[in-house]
Order: C-alpha cells, then sequence, then structure tokens
C-alpha cells in the first residue's frame, strides 16, 4: 500500500509518516530555488570564479587573472548589440594591452557551429573567447539579458555591472575602465 495517500498516511508507521513529510518539504524546496532567479553579483562582490574553457582547453577564472582589470562579457550571436560590442571591446583590449586588462566573452548556450561562426568572423580581435554551452556560467552570474558585462577590478572584485549596449556607454566604459587601471598604464604608448 503507498503511503502517499491520505488513509495511508493515518495508518503508516511514523518514521514512514516523517519520511513522506521530509520528501514534501524537500520538493517543495526544490521547486522554490529553481524558481528564484539568481541574483548577479554586486559592486564590491566577489563574481564566481569558474568562467569555463577558452578556444585552447584553459579553464578560464577570474582568480587567474588577479592583479588585472577583467572585464566578463556574456553575449549570443543573435544579439545584435553583442556583435556591435565585441569589436569594441576587442580595439580597446588591442590599445591596454594583455597585461593590465582582460576581456572574456563568454557566449551564452549557443551551439559550437554558431559561436565558431562568430570568433571566426572576428578572428582578428584578441579576446579571450569562453563557450557556455550549458549556460552553467550564465546562470552563475545571474544573466537575463544580453549582452551583460561585469568590470571587475585589479583584486578580483566587481565595480561596474552593466547590462545592454549602446554608442552613448562607451564612453562611460572606458572612464570605469581607465579608472581601475594603474596610472602608469595611462601613460604609455597605445598597446604597449
Amino acid at each position: 500500500m503507498p503511503i502517499f495517500t491520505r488513509s495511508a498516511t493515518r495508518h503508516a508507521s511514523p518514521r514512514a509518516a516523517f519520511i513522506w513529510a521530509m520528501t514534501a518539504l524537500l520538493s517543495v524546496a526544490m521547486l522554490a530555488t529553481a524558481a528564484e532567479p539568481r541574483k548577479q553579483p554586486a559592486v564590491g562582490e566577489y563574481p564566481p570564479d569558474a568562467l569555463g574553457k577558452d578556444r585552447g582547453g584553459t579553464e578560464q577564472t577570474v582568480g587567474m587573472h588577479r592583479g588585472k582589470v577583467v572585464i566578463v562579457t556574456f553575449w549570443a550571436s543573435w544579439c545584435v548589440p553583442c556583435r556591435r560590442e565585441l569589436p569594441v571591446l576587442g580595439k580597446f583590449q588591442s590599445v591596454v594591452g594583455k597585461d593590465h586588462l582582460e576581456i572574456i566573452a563568454v557566449n551564452v548556450k549557443e551551439p559550437r557551429s554558431d559561436y565558431n561562426a562568430v570568433v571566426r568572423a572576428n578572428k582578428d580581435i584578441a579576446l579571450t573567447w569562453v563557450h557556455d554551452v550549458s549556460g552553467a556560467t550564465s546562470a552563475r552570474y545571474g544573466v537575463e539579458a544580453l549582452p551583460n558585462m561585469f568590470i571587475i577590478d585589479r583584486e578580483g572584485r566587481v565595480a561596474h555591472v552593466h547590462r545592454g549596449y549602446s554608442e552613448e556607454q562607451i564612453k562611460v566604459f572606458v572612464r570605469e575602465i581607465m579608472d581601475l587601471l594603474p596610472p602608469d598604464v595611462l601613460q604609455r604608448p597605445a598597446g604597449g
């Protein structure tokens, strides 16, 4: 006789009733947790460390770039603003150089063919490309809209968060990033 029927719980042993109650409680808790969107890391917080593997197979983490300003931007091939943002970030990466700035472009839940097509079309852009095929990284970051950018300071804390992209935002991005770079970087020749 199943213990989940109403009459069965009246006649079930205390142990069976306890198991039924715990199962019901855990089921409700799991449903409630699954329905809640993940919170994005806020300014001043440490973001999730793991980002995924780059095109060379190296596991990328925020921590491995400590001491640099890190930009983690989430994108998709169908997202027109994302496709406009990536070359701008690539240009900024080439001007500042990889010794003080690391830009990691995380593709969100797309087929490998779509991801590869965008990377091939932007082969001259010196970004670190990561393919988040399962959506695990974007879920940890609470990404719900694209593009979604996190600017992380040299100590590894979130300094700025941006959702969306427009030409007007470029000056804001540049100022925020420059304010986080060491002063000597701003005085050297571009790309040096």
